[in-house]
């Protein structure tokens, strides 16, 4: 990248939004506008705390992209905490294979869209089968920009020690489980955190209180499906991201699993905005203003 762009690109684009994320996470009271440049030249960027943006200089399709799917979590803190959900599926709504086999479904591109919400993001949140099947190691490693802390929802805490990201040390992790469990110390330097449930589930609620509490504003849920679906029938989601790729597996593990209705006037149809991954689409549906 020059000293002087000359338009806000998707390299320039990617960098201005880290740059964001910076500043905003370093001030202690948030202004109603902030003025973004990189390298010591003037502004590029004018960001208001909802989200929009005026640039100074031409922006490209890809850049005006970038800047619109990414910055509202880029500017989550703690007067406007914000929650987004991701998954990936196929054109029937599979996340896996019966068996949980489920890379690769979805393109590279939609794996470096991950990674860039990752970077962006204060806290990566799965869920226990996610780490089961997957070992994870939820860093950020395609992109630019640092790690987020890892957050495993355990309750009846079943996931063996010997998963990686509970000791490879790249970023904190934080295991949550029930009340009844956290004072077993966690494998490694993992902090336990324990959150009141029924045995079975945790209570979402007391999940983002704690983490908020713990200066953890921007939350991505990324999987599994599970885990996304709990949070956003528990009301918690602001964005949901849904990307499909065209492939039909047949049978397998579904992407969203909510409760039975009557009628289709009671599902959901929120506001969404489409972009390609790729061969894939991401529908970036927003829950809530």
């Amino acid at each position: 990248m020059t000293d002087d762009p000359v338009a806000i690109d998707r390299e320039t684009g990617w960098a201005l939004l880290l740059e964001v994320r910076r500043i905003w996470h370093a001030l202690e009271t948030w202004p109603a506008r902030l003025e973004i440049g990189l390298n010591h030249v003037a502004p590029l960027l004018e960001i208001a705390s909802d989200g929009s943006w005026a640039a100074q200089i031409p922006v490209t399709e890809a850049g005006a992209e970038l800047l619109d799917l990414y910055l509202p979590l880029a500017l989550a803190c703690r007067t406007q905490p914000f929650t987004v959900a991701h998954l990936g599926q196929s054109l029937d709504g599979r996340i896996a294979t019966v068996n949980g086999a489920s890379c690769p479904i979805n393109s590279s591109e939609n794996l470096t869209h991950l990674h860039r919400m990752r970077a962006l993001c204060d806290a990566i949140v799965v869920g226990a089968n996610t780490v089961e099947c997957d070992n994870p190691q939820l860093t950020t490693r395609r992109v630019a920009g640092p790690h987020p802390v890892r957050v495993v929802l355990d309750p009846r805490r079943r996931l063996s020690p010997e998963h990686r990201l509970f000791h490879d040390g790249m970023a904190p992790t934080v295991l949550v489980c029930a009340e009844a469990l956290a004072n077993q110390s966690g494998p490694g330097q993992v902090q336990v955190i324990g959150v009141p449930g029924d045995g079975q589930r945790l209570s979402l609620v007391e999940v983002l209180r704690q983490l908020h509490e713990r200066g953890l504003f921007g939350l991505f849920i990324e999987g599994g499906g599970l885990t996304v679906s709990a949070f956003l029938q528990a009301g918690l989601l602001d964005r949901l991201q849904i990307t499909i790729a065209p492939l039909i597996i047949g049978s397998g593990r579904p992407g969203m699993t909510l409760p039975v209705i009557e009628d289709l006037s009671l599902g959901l149809r929120p506001p969404c905005r489409r972009y390609g991954m790729g061969q894939d689409v991401l529908f970036d549906c927003r829950l809530r203003d």
